[in-house]
């Protein structure tokens, strides 16, 4: 489980953090570490100055008439990471979190940010700036109301707020007399000026037919299809969400930090297809793969990406009607479409498609799967022999695990920030070490590692958590209920288009039966070379229901502030069930391949039925990931493999011999010798 952004969890813009993989928000509040009323004022030597960058703004709100100016914190495709180009409420607060809104009017300033950055901000920014420690646009349009005089007008880049932003920030300004302002030109972009990163240029590129599913030719027409079957005969799907188009063609770049994404839109029709994106950075073998010299119903036609708006609006203008996905138009496109020629769902038919893997995106995301274990076994046994040594740190092992990464085959890079978490840091939410701030791995601690990688077949996402002393008894049964949970609803069976919130308690039921509960979701959908948040896949309330073919993260924890922290995360597809009885029911197959930490289970709190998963799973990944170790003579590694995947024996409550016959009757359910 990566850290929390927004681009693959939209409808969470209004809130502090994506509810998945990681512990609820911890308050590290306290007095603020600036302190602003002394002349001068007594700043930490971390803050930006930004009283010049302030005055520009402001002298640009002039021009417009502005009583105040709204910078969120995306960008215009609600990515889950953002490009240096695009972080405006970094620059022109100083504060880099990764969550935050800035509003600047003409004689303050300030910004709104969740628990876990309250301290980062105060020690980013300079007293041009207060910190609200709240979120959401309720405080923001509450503080706007006392700042702003009557008849003052409010303004925003429509690119940077979703449709449901807009609608919640102008509902809670209606009858105040303040005007919400669309302007197109972003202000901060012309203050930021020569000094503002560049468009990434790098090439935007097909992917092998090796790594596809289906050719984007297959794919273009069966989204015609859906349009074709709808009720309400949309001439036109827009796609806004940059993992749409890339999926739709096969292609990929480098503009977005961990997903292979490239800024783009698409506008398909019946009888068109129109890409918006840079065409300079298209090959001539590209653009000749996309059919780019035609003007044909399968011919690409590449436009220029700042002509998507006027294009639309253009478009409009006919006997038309476009149907999007609401979840990732932002309001710079919604606001030029007549409301009575819209089509409108919660996510467009491509996410809805590309959501079920068919067979060969199943194999591909699989084999990822397996040669990512085998980086993930190679850090792990590293690990054992290196941390007793005091040499390793949370930043160089976060390093280490990357680079093993980068030596498998298809690599291309992280699909995330690591989250590499010693000790205390491990309960801390979206923690992640840094060269200068980090702590140093001990066998005394339990470590907990957060990765994966971008492959040319899969993208993955793993979560372990280990201990190489002796751990407390408390931390072997925290563990071991959390194992229990992962357990019980990866050998779940439900019925066919069942939605995850359904299920989602089995994941929790141990903990809770303990009086121990974690404070995030338990999983999220996953994509081939795609994002490693993939909406709209999930056990949250809003995602959609489950479907053979679907992956999706499995990742219960448990979180103990200022000491340690356990999440067991693991990639899962859902399949066909085996019943006794005929019916629809559906289950999950696990694809991750690297088993838990033996040290940590508490064999006692298990029943036979966990048992027998977990020695079966054992089993399955000696059988996928044996082989290629040996195959690479990674012998060490393979031996480590065999130790840790041992299968398992209860502990028999009153005799010896009863335990004896728990694990002859174990072994020979798994098929091996006695």
């Amino acid at each position: 489980m990566a850290r929390a952004h927004w681009g693959c969890c939209p409808w969470l813009v209004l809130l502090c953090a994506c509810a998945w993989g990681h512990p609820k928000p911890v308050d590290l509040g306290g007095q603020d570490v600036r302190n602003c009323s002394t002349n001068p004022p007594y700043l930490p030597v971390t803050v930006v100055n930004t009283t010049m960058s302030l005055t520009a703004l402001r002298q640009q709100m002039q021009t417009q008439n502005l009583s105040a100016y709204i910078i969120p914190d995306t960008d215009a495709h609600m990515n889950e990471y953002i490009g240096q180009h695009d972080e405006r409420r970094a620059w022109i607060t100083g504060f880099t979190g990764s969550a935050g809104t800035a509003v600047v009017t003409m004689k303050k300033a300030a910004v709104w940010t969740d628990s876990r950055y309250w301290t980062q901000a105060e020690r980013q920014m300079d007293c041009n700036w207060e910190l609200h420690k709240e979120v959401g646009t309720t405080p923001i349009v509450t503080w706007l109301l006392t700042e702003i005089p009557a008849g003052g007008r409010v303004g925003f880049d429509p690119f940077l707020l979703s449709i449901d932003t807009w609608e919640s920030y102008d509902l809670a300004l209606q009858g105040s007399n303040r005007q919400l302002v669309s302007i197109t030109t972003n202000l901060v972009d012309l203050v930021w000026g020569s000094e503002r990163p560049p468009v990434p240029n790098q090439p935007i590129y097909a992917l092998q037919e090796a790594f596809t599913g289906s050719t984007w030719q297959e794919k273009v027409s069966g989204v015609r299809s859906q349009m074709q079957k709808h009720q309400k005969a949309p001439t036109a799907i827009l796609l806004s969400a940059l993992e749409e188009t890339a999926w739709l063609f096969n292609l990929r770049a480098s503009d977005i930090p961990y997903n292979p994404f490239f800024y783009s839109y698409t506008l398909l029709t019946d009888s068109s297809i129109r890409l918006f994106a840079n065409k300079s950075r298209f090959s001539s073998e590209t653009l000749s793969y996309l059919n780019s010299s035609c003007t044909g119903p399968m011919c690409v036609q590449i436009e220029d990406y700042s002509q998507v708006r006027d294009s639309i609006q253009a478009y409009a203008l006919g006997d038309v009607r476009i149907w999007i996905g609401t979840s990732y138009t932002m309001y710079g496109i919604y606001e030029v479409i007549p409301k009575e020629k819209l089509v409108t769902d919660t996510y467009s038919p491509v996410m809805m498609t590309k959501a079920v893997k068919n067979s060969k995106e199943q194999t591909l995301l699989k084999a990822s799967h397996v040669r990512d274990a085998v980086a993930v076994i190679r850090y792990l046994v590293w690990l054992e022999k290196n941390v007793p040594k005091g040499t390793v740190d949370e930043f160089s092992g976060a390093e280490l695990v990357d680079k093993f990464r980068g030596e498998e085959q298809f690599s291309s890079g992280p699909s995330f920030e690591t989250i590499s978490a010693s000790g205390l840091n491990a309960a801390l939410a979206h923690y992640s070490p840094t060269k200068e701030l980090n702590r140093k791995l001990s066998s005394d601690e339990m470590y907990l590692l957060d990765s994966g990688g971008q492959y040319w077949d899969g993208t993955t996402d793993i979560t372990r958590t280990v201990h190489w002393g002796t751990p407390s008894a408390f931390q072997k049964e925290a563990y071991t209920r959390v194992l229990i949970g992962n357990i019980d609803l990866s050998r779940l069976i439900f019925p066919a288009a069942t939605s995850g919130r359904m299920v989602e308690a089995f994941a929790r039921r141990a903990l809770w039966d303990a009086g121990l509960n974690y404070g995030h979701g338990t999983g999220h959908g996953i994509g081939n070379f795609l994002c490693v948040h993939e909406w709209p896949v999930g056990f949250q309330s809003n995602n959609i229901a489950m479907a053979k073919g679907m992956f999706t993260s499995i990742e219960p924890g448990y979180y103990k502030d200022g000491e340690f922290g356990i999440r067991l995360e693991d990639v899962a597809l859902v399949v066909e069930a085996k019943t006794k009885y005929p019916g629809s029911y559906l289950t999950f197959e696990v694809v991750s391949f690297v088993p838990y930490d033996r040290n940590l289970i508490d064999v006692s709190l298990l029943s036979p039925e966990h048992l027998q998963y977990l020695n079966r799973y054992y089993q399955t990944i000696r059988e996928k990931v044996g082989p290629e170790l040996q195959r690479r003579q990674l012998l060490e590694e393979f031996e480590w493999l065999q130790q840790h995947t041992e299968p398992l024996a209860a502990r028999a409550p009153d005799t010896a011999s009863w335990a004896s016959v728990l694990v002859v009757s174990t072994l020979a359910i798994l098929g091996w010798s006695v």
